[in-house]
């Protein structure tokens, strides 16, 4: 219900303009993972959860990353744009997209348990 619409307002937002993609990602940067702190301050087993994810991002990050150059490397393409066909697997942007988003919340912990002292 409430998803959905989020989601078919995302769509139309991004659909009406490709420039509002830009505006869509910066939103996103500064406010999700300010909405991970805020649900880790209020349900600590939140915190367990994103660390559980961003360990499970990093292993499928990892394998895609190794096996493309891999692939690279057995069949002898060494080229700059043969590697940079990874960044068209949705997995890789998906998990790799969470990664820095991780960072970001990690980031926003630290920063609040260091000003409270």
């Amino acid at each position: 219900m409430l998803i959905n619409k989020i989601v078919n307002t995302v769509e139309v937002f991004i659909k009406k303009d490709g420039d509002n993609m830009n505006v869509f990602i910066l939103v996103a940067i500064i406010f999700v993972p300010l909405g991970m702190w805020l649900l880790q301050v209020r349900w600590n087993q939140a915190g367990s959860l994103f660390t559980a994810f961003s360990i499970l991002s990093l292993t499928i990050f990892g394998y895609i990353t190794a096996e493309a150059i891999y692939t690279i490397l057995k069949a002898n393409e060494v080229f700059m744009t043969t590697i940079h066909g990874i960044f068209l697997k949705p997995l890789f942007l998906i998990t790799g997209s969470y990664l820095g988003l991780y960072l970001l919340y990690r980031t926003w912990s630290l920063l609040w348990r260091d000003l409270r002292g």
